[in-house]
């Protein structure tokens, strides 16, 4: 189809020193379209101007949420030292209980032992904890501290304190003084007591301790004699044999000697003293705890 001349026009281009022209022919109706085309053109510009803009504003604002949750993380870095010392230290006093629980249940472990070799009932090991009536204002620590050290002493009154019996048998004689079995019309002061026994039954020591004598010691006998601490000594007559020597230490419970009727006896028995600064005093008082 052939096209009017109507539908051209021609746009003259001159230069600056107008040495040159250019002619240029475009439809008449994109001349009429140029407010449209510029229209456009400018909405796209906006367009793309607040795209930045909004781009920007959201970039500015998610810096800032970046900035905060710096110094959040900061200050809580901060904390951490004095929550890692706080948590550390609560550990430690953890640990510490503990340690002072164990040793404690280990103390009552050992009197359990020392009470079982010589007859007797031994503590309760369960609920270990400290004393339940201690002052309020005492740690767990400072309570178990206590409980530790009063352990420490009875263990060792315990282990060398003369407690418990030589052998477990029916007294057959008491402390004090009683007629000569020898002659009835005189009295004698009995320094000890009589074990019922037969020849050859073992004879346990009731401390820890040292023995310091064996041997023939006159009316007792076969004897020996073991130094305890606390100045406390045990005395064990009327033996038919002496298991130890002079100079050895023995242990609660270590069987030292065998009953039998040697020297000044009526019969076989163990004789047994406990004696406190060199002077006998009631064995009985030490053969339970309640005593």
């Amino acid at each position: 189809m052939n096209l009017k001349l109507t539908n051209f026009s021609t746009i003259i281009i001159v230069n600056k020193n107008q040495e040159q022209t250019q002619a240029i022919r475009v439809k008449t109706k994109h001349l009429k379209r140029v407010k449209h085309y510029i229209a456009t053109v400018g909405c796209v510009f906006l367009a793309l101007a607040c795209m930045v803009i909004y781009l920007s504003s959201k970039g500015s604002k998610d810096e800032q949420e970046k900035q905060q949750l710096r110094s959040q993380i900061a200050r809580l870095q901060s904390k951490l030292p004095a929550v890692a010392a706080a948590a550390d230290s609560q550990a430690v006093a953890k640990s510490s209980a503990q340690t002072y629980i164990e040793s404690i249940q280990g103390k009552l472990q050992k009197i359990n032992d020392y009470l079982r070799k010589r007859g007797l009932k031994g503590f309760s090991t369960k609920d270990i904890g400290g004393d339940n009536k201690a002052a309020a204002d005492l740690s767990d620590n400072e309570k178990y501290s206590l409980y530790d050290e009063y352990l420490s002493r009875l263990l060792n009154s315990v282990a060398f304190t003369p407690m418990g019996y030589p052998r477990i048998s029916s007294i057959t004689s008491a402390f004090g003084y009683r007629s000569d079995p020898f002659d009835g019309e005189s009295a004698e002061l009995h320094p000890g007591i009589d074990f019922r026994g037969a020849k050859g039954d073992p004879v346990h020591v009731t401390a820890d301790g040292k023995v310091v004598f064996t041997g023939w010691k006159g009316g007792y006998g076969n004897c020996i004699i073991v130094q305890h601490k606390n100045d406390f000594q045990t005395l064990y007559g009327h033996l038919s044999h002496i298991n130890v020597q002079e100079g050895e230490p023995v242990k609660t419970g270590d069987v030292i000697g065998k009953v039998g009727s040697t020297g000044r006896s009526t019969g076989t028995h163990l004789h047994y003293e406990v004696r406190k600064n060199g002077k006998p005093v009631n064995p009985v008082k030490f053969l339970t705890l309640n005593n």
